[in-house]
């Protein structure tokens, strides 16, 4: 897509069969209504199970899903063939299947032994800065003083660590990861560290109570 409408013609095209072959990213994932799609592909499905994120396999069984509900909408019916190299993967054969069920299963179960939400609280404490040096101590420093106040709430730190996505928009990314068991606990652990977040200098932090992603 490289330009305004790019998306609309590219997606009118293939509907009407001017374009036979529709290659992209997610964005071909969800609500297409194609009725004579017969086959969808799905290349290097597993990859996002290799992301540091708790929420992996459950984005991984979701995009599968979505993408594989693209294909047999009409008469025709349809296929499905998904590249992976963790067939046994629970995530990849309850999407082939199309078994929630299954899935949630084995998903709640692991969150459940790891003590991830919905079993716990998450806070992402994220440091930027253009000094990598300056993030990194001052990312020291965060965690040290959170560690001292975690315990006395039952809570605890993971971490510091540099991000997944180590640098974004020029500045270096550190982060630090707050398990808590409820929500009373995180109120009062980021109370009492309440100075401690605070930006300083060119270090800026951002506190994120239920992060959405972890990269």
């Amino acid at each position: 897509m490289r330009g305004r409408g790019a998306h609309h013609r590219t997606l009118d095209a293939f509907k009407k069969g001017d374009v036979k072959i529709l290659l992209g990213t997610q964005m071909i994932a969800k609500g297409l209504d194609f009725p004579n799609v017969t086959l969808v592909g799905v290349v290097s499905a597993d990859t996002a199970l290799h992301l540091p994120d708790f929420r992996s396999a459950e984005r991984t069984f979701q995009l599968i899903a979505q993408v594989a509900g693209r294909a047999g909408r009409g008469k025709k019916g349809g296929s499905v063939v998904v590249q992976t190299y963790n067939p046994g993967h629970y995530a990849i054969e309850a999407a082939a299947k199309h078994d929630y069920k299954s899935f949630a299963e084995h998903e709640l179960q692991h969150r459940r032994e790891t003590g991830y939400p919905p079993y716990s609280r998450l806070v992402r404490v994220i440091l930027a800065g253009v000094q990598e040096a300056k993030v990194k101590e001052r990312a020291a420093e965060v965690a040290e003083n959170l560690r001292q106040h975690a315990p006395t709430f039952g809570g605890a730190v993971l971490g510091p660590a540099p991000a997944p996505f180590g640098l974004l928009k020029g500045k270096v990314r550190w982060h630090i990861i707050l398990k808590a068991p409820d929500s009373r606990t995180v109120h009062e652990m980021l109370a009492a560290s309440r100075n401690t977040l605070r930006s300083e200098g060119s270090v800026q932090i951002i506190v994120d109570v239920d992060p959405v992603s972890m990269l």
